[in-house]
């Protein structure tokens, strides 16, 4: 599964359909997309750095930098399973996956306490996000994205909790 970061907001536009004829084209097989926002279940071809690759194959699609973060079935699977927030329903939690695990000194620079009943929990390459009024008035998603900006950190890429449970169906079928 590939998820990317920065499409179709911003004037910042990649076709579903152009992203799965692209993907198809450069090796890629049982390619599928879920919404428009770059959700992309697929099986690549073999490489050493499936980020990197396909980030490249997209970017050239899309005719500007598109940063992907990949994740197996089983990893997606490991993500639900160690949902840290089982109270929580579909759109007050979010995962922001990385490519890369961030530094935990970043998100334990944000005061969390001044944001509850909002809280985050960082395990491994995932960020849980939880936002029980959702994420278009939470804080607490401000303030990492502040301190990621500030630490020069790579920015991941978020998925309301809806949209990872319906990916690890996908990639179940």
């Amino acid at each position: 599964m590939a998820l990317l970061r920065g499409v179709n907001v911003g004037g910042r536009k990649l076709p579903m359909a152009a992203l799965r004829d692209g993907l198809a084209a450069a090796g890629c097989t049982d390619v599928e997309t879920y919404i428009q926002s770059g959700n992309v279940v697929l099986r690549p071809p073999a490489t050493a750095d499936l980020d990197g690759w396909l980030s490249e194959r997209i970017g050239e699609l899309a005719g500007f930098d598109v940063p992907t973060v990949t994740r197996s079935a089983g990893e997606l699977d490991a993500v639900v399973a160690g949902n840290p927030y089982p109270q929580a329903t579909g759109t007050q939690l979010h995962v922001v996956f990385h490519a890369a695990a961030p530094d935990p000194s970043v998100v334990a620079s944000v005061q969390h306490e001044r944001f509850a009943p909002e809280a985050c929990t960082l395990v491994g390459r995932d960020l849980y996000l939880f936002v029980p009024d959702g994420l278009g008035r939470a804080k607490l998603p401000v303030a990492l994205d502040q301190a990621t900006r500030r630490a020069k950190a790579p920015p991941g890429t978020a998925r309301n909790w809806n949209t990872v449970l319906r990916l690890q169906g996908m990639l179940g079928e």
